[in-house]
C-alpha cells in the first residue's frame, strides 16, 4: 500500500510548527538545576565508571588528592591549552616574550600528556602554572674515587638520599667533613694534573728499518 502524502498549498513549502520560547530561569533555579546535573553525573559515573584506556595504570591508581593525580593533571592540561590559544595570537602580533612563553607552555603540555600515557613525569616543574619544582631522589650512590674526599659519597644539594633519609643541604658539606668550597657553591677538589705526551724527535728513527738506513747514511757520510 502506497504511503499517503500530506497535501500542501501550491507554491508553499512545509509549514514549521512555531517553537514556544522558554521562560528564563532565575538564579535559584539555575543553582538547583546545576546541583541536579552534578548529582546525576556522579551517579552515572559510579554506575558506569570511565575506563581511561589511554591513562597509565600507575597514574590511575593515585588518589585525587595526590599532587600529580589524573584529575589534577587533566585540569592543568585544559588550563594550559587555553593559554596556548592566547599566546599564539600574541606571537602572531609579535609581542615581546610571547614566543618564549608559547614554547615553554607547549612543552609543558606535551610532558603532561606523556605522563598520562607512560606514568613518568619528565618535567622539572609541576602545577597549574609550573609553580612547583620536582625534587630529586638518589637511587644508587656514587663515590669520590680520588682527591681529598676519596671514598666519600657524592652529594648534590636538593636531592633526597635514602641512606641518611634527608634532603641534602649546602651546609651539610662542612658538617660531614667534605673538602672544597668556592664561595657558596661546593666545588669538589679533584686532581687536575694531566700527563703530557712526549713527542718523538725528528732525527729519532721511528722503526727498525729507518734505524738501519740512518746508520748506513752515517757510514757513507764518513
Amino acid at each position: 500500500m502506497a504511503k499517503s502524502k500530506k497535501a500542501t498549498l501550491p507554491g508553499c513549502g512545509k509549514v514549521k510548527k512555531p517553537r514556544k520560547r522558554r521562560k528564563p530561569m532565575s538564579a535559584e533555579q539555575k543553582a538547583k538545576a546545576a546541583e541536579r546535573l552534578a548529582a546525576a553525573r556522579e551517579k552515572r559515573q559510579k554506575a558506569n565508571p570511565p575506563s581511561y584506556a589511554n591513562v597509565h595504570e600507575s597514574v590511575k591508581a593515585l588518589d585525587d588528592d595526590h599532587p600529580v593525580s589524573r584529575k589534577n593533571v587533566m585540569e592543568w592540561i585544559k588550563i594550559n591549552k587555553e593559554q596556548l590559544k592566547e599566546l599564539r595570537a600574541a606571537a602572531r602580533r609579535k609581542e615581546k616574550g610571547a614566543e618564549a612563553r608559547l614554547s615553554s607552555i607547549a612543552g609543558y603540555v606535551r610532558n603532561m600528556e606523556k605522563y598520562l600515557r607512560d606514568g613518568d613525569w619528565v618535567d622539572i616543574f609541576y602545577g597549574k602554572d609550573q609553580e612547583n619544582v620536582v625534587g630529586r631522589r638518589c637511587k644508587a650512590l656514587a663515590y669520590h674515587w680520588y682527591g681529598p674526599n676519596k671514598g666519600m659519597p657524592k652529594r648534590d644539594v636538593g636531592t633526597f638520599y635514602p641512606d641518611i633519609a634527608v634532603i641534602w643541604e649546602r651546609d651539610m658539606y662542612e658538617q660531614e667533613g667534605y673538602v672544597g668550597y668556592s664561595g657558596e657553591n661546593y666545588v669538589p677538589i679533584e686532581s687536575t694534573k694531566k700527563t703530557r705526551k712526549t713527542r718523538k724527535k725528528k732525527d729519532e728513527p721511528s722503526s727498525k728499518t729507518d734505524k738501519v738506513l740512518s746508520e748506513n747514511i752515517k757510514k757513507l757520510a764518513k
